[in-house]
């Protein structure tokens, strides 16, 4: 099995960690993983804000990079999501291989390998983010407004690490106002959206926010240290590779 790393830019450019993460956890569990330097952005900024021109060519661009991998990984539930769902419609009818292939870190481990140990520690309670792309694009966990038995594939996960607590807020899959190009046009709702998001999860007592989408951790860390809030951040994989 040929894995393709896709890290997205903003990982890239402020969590660079994260992406180091996932590649450190790929390798242990033995796979084969490539990280293409030719990779740019995958269009979403472009396509949310409504200019699919412009993400045209960057999805051409990402299904002949990564076309020859047997699975696409992104540390970004967000992203994984956009390829997957959107890049096929943005190539308007031609091959788009990489995109049926394109997986979020979680998903990967949890669907296609179906990890059932790891060597992580991380002895702090932590409480779990279910990013809106994750819940109801990716099927990362169950979404609150549907009649389905509850699931959630992150804490499976984060089940196999030692001596971790895991708890979840209240409202679970409730947006943190994040959103993109949202927290940029609608900045005062963003703002209020996730500093009530953030309060949520310091309720639950965890000492840690973490999640699939370090965009959404990105917003709530912003809203946490501008309101003084004390909680700390972490991405789902940096914890999957602690103690490599």
């Amino acid at each position: 099995m040929k894995i393709g790393l896709f890290v997205p830019c903003y990982v890239d450019a402020l969590y660079p960690e994260v992406g180091v993460s996932t590649y450190r956890l790929l390798k242990s569990l033995g796979l084969d993983v490539e990280y293409p330097e030719r990779q740019t952005c995958c269009g979403q900024p472009m396509g949310n804000a409504g200019f699919e021109h412009m993400a045209e060519p960057l999805a051409k661009k990402f299904d002949e990079l990564f076309a020859p991998y047997d699975y696409v990984v992104a540390p970004s539930a967000s992203c994984a999501a956009y390829v997957r769902c959107f890049h096929p419609h943005l190539m308007k009818g031609r091959s788009c291989d990489a995109a049926a292939k394109t997986t979020d870190i979680v998903e990967f481990l949890h669907d296609v390998i179906q990890v059932k140990s790891l060597p992580a520690k991380f002895p702090h309670k932590v409480s779990v983010h279910n990013s809106c792309h994750g819940v109801r694009e990716l099927g990362l966990s169950s979404p609150s407004e549907r009649n389905v038995p509850r699931f959630n594939k992150i804490i499976d996960l984060l089940q196999l690490v030692e001596g971790i607590e895991i708890v979840e807020p209240e409202r679970p899959d409730e947006c943190c106002g994040f959103g993109g190009m949202f927290a940029v046009e609608e900045q005062a709702v963003s703002r209020r959206m996730g500093i009530d998001k953030v309060k949520r999860h310091i309720a639950t007592g965890a000492e840690y926010v973490t999640g699939p989408d370090s965009s959404c951790l990105m917003h709530m860390q912003g809203v946490a240290e501008k309101e003084h809030l004390p909680i700390q951040f972490i991405h789902v994989a940096q914890i999957l590779a602690s103690g490599l």
